[in-house]
Order: structure tokens, then sequence, then C-alpha cells
């Protein structure tokens, strides 16, 4: 079996997270997806690609599993992030255009969540838990700055089209306020994108869970708009290296600066 999870350790303050760049699926779940849901199209398409060298020695924590398996960004409760908004579970019943992506009889049951947080959801969390404490007692300080895509367009989850970068501290919560400015600074004078904080996008469960400043452990999520990387936002998702070498200049200097001010934060 695949192991769930793949962490390469770094030695800065920074750590990667890495939920949904994931595309495994084990064949007893395939078999239950229907056609839609093998196209696997809710993927953080080429998300660790993007962010690949640009901070040489930030820590790196990646679900290889994906998230119809299991969404390792949700609440293990079950509770949703976003109440009276449409959103996926913890194990999706419907991609983010409402559609199904189970064989019909094949939906999830308790006993499959149940399974699936213990051989996925769990393992990655600890992983990351782990890196986070390792990272903290080395620094005094940890930055889970937490990596996501998604398409520009999709009506059945927001209105119009996507800003290109999404920060979100769950309104200011999971990392002090100089962090949350740092990031916004970059993007904001990124010329040709636009941005957004605390939007449609506040963070998910790793951001919300993890981030807590009083204690040093500072979480902020990005949420890219797939238009910014990708040739296409359709099959087969590829990566358009000009869009990409453009976009990855400003994501290196976010991480750069997060590093540096984490720096200067502990002292």
């Amino acid at each position: 079996m695949t192991d769930p999870v793949i962490v390469k350790q770094g030695s800065s303050p920074v750590i990667l997270g890495f939920p949904h760049t994931g595309t495994f699926v084990p064949p007893e779940i395939e078999a239950r997806l229907n056609d839609n849901g093998r196209l696997l199209a809710d993927t953080d398409w080429h998300v660790d690609r993007l962010y690949d060298g640009l901070l040489a020695d930030a820590t790196t924590v990646k679900a290889t599993f994906h998230r119809y398996v299991i969404d390792a960004n949700r609440d293990p409760s079950g509770a949703s992030l976003y109440p009276g908004q449409n959103t996926t579970g913890l194990i999706p019943e419907t991609d983010f255009d409402g559609k199904p992506i189970w064989n019909e009889g094949q939906e999830s049951t308790e006993a499959d969540i149940a399974a699936r947080l213990e051989a996925f959801h769990a393992p990655y969390h600890a992983a990351l838990a782990a890196e986070i404490a390792r990272v903290k007692a080395e620094h005094g300080i940890a930055i889970l700055y937490d990596c996501h895509s998604i398409r520009s367009h999709i009506p059945f989850l927001f209105e119009g089209k996507l800003p290109d970068f999404n920060i979100g501290t769950n309104l200011g919560i999971t990392c002090a306020p100089e962090f949350e400015a740092a990031v916004e600074g970059v993007v904001a004078h990124a010329p040709g994108y636009n941005h957004a904080v605390n939007g449609r996008f506040k963070g998910g469960w790793t951001t919300r869970h993890y981030g807590q400043p009083a204690t040093g452990v500072h979480a902020i999520q990005m949420e890219l708009a797939q238009s910014t990387h990708l040739a296409t936002e359709a099959p087969p998702f590829a990566y358009d290296e000009e869009k990409a070498g453009k976009l990855r200049r400003h994501l290196q200097d976010i991480l750069e600066r997060i590093e540096r001010l984490s720096f200067s934060a502990r002292m």
C-alpha cells in the first residue's frame, strides 16, 4: 500500500503542507467511484511542483491519497468548515460542481469514514503535528503555510471568478498579524494579479486546528486560482511553464518573507 504521507524534513521554521495534491485511490475505493469521480477533477493540480525548490530548507508534508478517499483538510468530526454554504465534506459525496462522484449505492458509510480516518487522515496529521513540534522545538516558532489551488470558476461554491491569491487565516486568528500582513504585502503588489484575505476561503481545518499564535505556531492557507498556473482548468489540467514561472517568483517572495519574519519574531 502507498504510504499515506511523504515528509521531507528541513531546517527552516517554515513548513509547507500539501493535503490535496495526492492522486492515490486504493483499487477497492476506485471501483466505487463513477466515471465523473474517476476524473479526480478536484485535485490541487501541480501545486507541489509549483512550490518545489522555492524555499530550500522548508519542511514539506504531502498527503499521497486523493481527497475523494478522505479529505485531509476537513475536521475529522465531520463538522462543516463553512456552515450554511456549499462545500464538500470529510468524504465528499459530490465534486465541486455538486455532481455525484460515487456509483449509486456505493456512497461512503460510517464504517468507511472510521476506516479511512485511521488509515489516511490520522497518519497525515500525525506526521504534520510531529513536524510542527520538531520545528518549534528547534526554533521556538513554527510557520505552517498550507498550499492549495482550485478552479477559478465554480458556481456551486462561489459567484464569479475567484481572486488569484486567497489568503486564509480564519479572520486573523491562526497567525500573528505581521505574518498575514507580510503575505498580503507581496500579493497586493504583484502586477497582473488580484487577491483576497479571508474571503470565500478562510483556511481549512488544518489552518484552524494548528494555528495557535500564542503558542508560537502560526498557520496560513494560500488558495491559488488554478488559472494562475494551469494551461487549462479542465482535463488534462496541464501545467503551464510560463504562467507558473511568473507566479513562482511571487510565491518565493512570500516564503522568504515569512521565513525572515519568523527568525526576527523568535529573537
